[in-house]
């Protein structure tokens, strides 16, 4: 045996004894030690990322059911010499819509034998494409996410060789008694929902989960369930934190979107929010105002239900606008430190011409009908709008599927993250014109790069959670709103949001809303590596990967940056912004031979997905590769698992020394 010159001191002693209840004896450290070493030297698990999800749900759930296309091609490359490219797509619309493809199967084959046969021959073409995407990872890891009732019939299939002789006839017999037993439909769908979710490790999520799309509470559902996922906070997602938290400025902005995208459903079905005091107050208010600037984006003219609705909703639209506006204005004459005096327009209006007068020149208002303004006083709300106010606050407070979806962005986001030699985060780190980091004032202290990322991370948990401090607790519940629109916003930056003039002044160029320097800067691969350094990101491959801005592909502009130090992976989820990017979406794939960008073009629907194979046409891009295969050890958990190996070494030293005594393993149990 050999000896350690390691010398044990109490506080480590305290730790190791910790340690040692769970592996209480020299064999099983030892074991757990040759278990990590292993895993060391697997290749590094599959990392997704996607940006700016704006409530597309129909695409989102494919991309992540299709794994990006990643499906598509391991199909492929296992069954490319014996199946057609038919059969190839059945098969995968099957592994990603398993009980929609079982009920067209079944309407389709009238013959028990028949269906019996098809049974036979997918649960075995499935154990091969499983097989193949659960290669990359221990049986442990492997075995944990499979699905209770089919356990151990999913181990003995994945881990018996069947082109073995003696072993095709057991592994028949296996499937056979899986059919006879009538569980081969959830046998399927159990194997086709774990293959999606061994086929991504990490899903990365960088911001924008909410607004414009109509389903933004269905991908939180999704989200909220996923088995391994982060989310970088969006500008959009903070204004809904800000709404759940009780700031009256993000709830009355995140109704005012959600009528200007037509998705009130989001609010009242979604989250339970009772929209009717609005509505009310609306009809009576706007009764004789058309309203025309306010009717939704995009309005179906053929959807006679959305027709029927749309003038309600320009109402509703520009009552909440309108307050919105007041609000707002609260808030700014409260903080003089956002320094956002230039966004109180109301006051700015000459009622009676109908013009309003900015930065000394005059604009004439495509809309004068302010019945709830009164000019000697223009901020302030009528009783109705308090009325409204309050009951919509209430409303929001109230709704225990927000309260859920909210928890869940807590436990799962941050505003920034640093993963396996990458920088992650929404839009921004504001910066100076010369290329240095912007030093913002919050409270009276200045802060820039990364201890501006965590001040604000914190500012957003307090606004939630609250504080012992009312005060404390009052200006990080505005400043949640300023993370939403102020110029020096990390998720945001630029130099004002010109809501007003976008409804109200024809005139487009008041509609232009300055970025900040980053944005322009970002391009320069020595502001990156600023950057990095600032965020203590080390590595040869080390990156930045954020959303926020669309990528006009359309227009021949590259996602990568900076000599490809910096990736911007908004490509148009959001229907509304396609026709600026010329594409739906991209996904960032990270495996173990280097980064893959792929970029999607828009999402039929989910019914021609399963009756027609409709997929999602994807186009591969290798971004980088890296020059050797990235194993566990290369990554974050690598890291984490060398220092789990330390701690078990000096276990064994500990017991080797007699420091701690071994002891025979037993369950822990609550007997006496």
């Amino acid at each position: 045996m050999t000896k350690s010159n390691h010398i044990i001191d109490d506080s480590e002693l305290r730790y190791l004894n910790l340690l040692a209840r769970s592996f209480p004896n020299i064999a099983m450290a030892s074991t757990e030690i040759i278990n990590l070493e292993a895993i060391l030297n697997l290749p590094k698990g599959t990392e997704h990322f996607l940006a700016d999800l704006h409530g597309e749900y129909e695409a989102f759930q494919h991309v992540l059911r299709n794994a990006s296309g990643t499906i598509k091609r391991k199909v492929k490359e296992i069954f490319n010499e014996t199946l057609g490219t038919r059969e190839q797509k059945e098969l995968c619309t099957l592994i990603y819509y398993p009980e929609q493809k079982l009920e067209l199967v079944k309407r389709g084959m009238t013959d028990t034998d028949e269906l019996n046969d098809w049974y036979f021959i997918t649960i075995n073409r499935l154990v091969k494409v499983c097989r193949n995407v659960s290669s990359k990872y221990t049986r442990s890891k492997v075995n944990k996410a499979l699905p209770p009732d089919f356990s151990y019939i999913i181990q003995e299939l994945l881990h018996e060789n069947s082109s073995d002789p003696n072993k095709q006839a057991y592994v028949d017999v296996v499937v056979r008694t899986i059919i006879s037993t009538g569980r081969a439909d959830d046998f399927i769908i159990a194997m086709c929902y774990l293959t999606q979710q061994l086929t991504i490790d990490v899903l990365h999520i960088l911001g924008d989960v909410y607004d414009r799309g109509p389903s933004p509470d269905k991908i939180m559902d999704i989200l909220c369930d996923y088995h391994n996922f982060d989310i970088q906070w969006g500008n959009h997602d903070i204004l809904w934190m800000g709404a759940a938290a009780g700031n009256d400025c993000c709830i009355a902005n995140v109704i005012r979107i959600a009528m200007r995208y037509g998705n009130q459903n989001v609010l009242e079905d979604g989250y339970g929010i009772n929209l009717l005091p609005l509505a009310t107050f609306a009809m009576e208010t706007y009764k004789g105002d058309p309203c025309t600037e306010f009717i939704a984006k995009d309005l179906d003219e053929d959807d006679p239900e959305k027709m029927k609705t749309a003038r309600l909703m320009a109402q509703m639209h520009k009552a909440i606008a309108i307050i919105q506006f007041k609000l707002e204005a609260a808030t700014i004459k409260r903080r003089p430190e956002f320094d956002m005096a230039d966004r109180l327009l109301l006051d700015k209006i000459d009622y009676n011409k109908g013009i309003i007068t900015i930065a000394g020149k005059q604009y004439e208002l495509t809309d004068t009908h302010f019945p709830t303004v009164d000019p000697s006083d223009p901020f302030k709300l009528s009783t109705n709008e308090e009325m409204v106010v309050t009951k919509l606050h209430n409303s929001f407070m109230q709704s225990d599927k927000l309260k859920k979806h909210m928890g869940c962005m807590f436990r799962n986001g941050c505003i920034y993250s640093v993963t396996n030699g990458n920088l992650l985060y929404h839009a921004s780190i504001p910066l100076n014109q010369d290329g240095t980091l912007k030093d913002v004032k919050i409270q009276g202290k200045y802060y820039h790069g990364h201890s501006l990322l965590e001040k604000v991370g914190g500012l957003i948990r307090e606004a939630y959670f609250g504080t012992d401090d009312a005060q404390e607790h009052a200006f990080a519940l505005d400043y949640v709103w300023y993370l939403w629109c102020g110029k020096d916003s990390p998720a945001f930056d630029k130099d004002k949001m010109a809501t007003f003039e976008r409804y109200f002044i024809a005139d487009k160029s008041t509609h232009k809303e300055t970025k900040g320097w980053y944005y322009t800067l970002r391009n320069d691969e020595k502001t990156c590596d600023m950057i990095l350094d600032e965020f203590h990101v080390t590595g040869q491959y080390r990156h930045i990967i954020n959303g926020h801005v669309p990528v006009k592909t359309i227009k021949g502009e590259s996602p990568v940056k900076a000599n490809g130090k910096l990736m911007v992976i908004d490509g148009g989820f959001s229907k509304a912004y396609q026709p600026e990017t010329g594409i739906a979406g991209y996904t960032l794939v990270y495996h173990s031979r280097g980064f893959q960008l792929v970029q999607h073009e828009p999402f039929t629907s989910i019914q021609k997905a399963v009756e027609e194979g409709q997929d999602i046409k994807s186009t591969y891009e290798m971004v980088e590769m890296t020059n050797h295969r990235m194993m566990v050890k290369d990554t974050d958990k690598g890291d984490e698992l060398r220092a789990q190996i330390k701690d078990l070494e000096k276990l064994l030293v500990a017991y080797r020394s007699g420091a701690i005594k071994e002891r025979a393993w037993r369950p822990i149990t609550n007997k006496r």
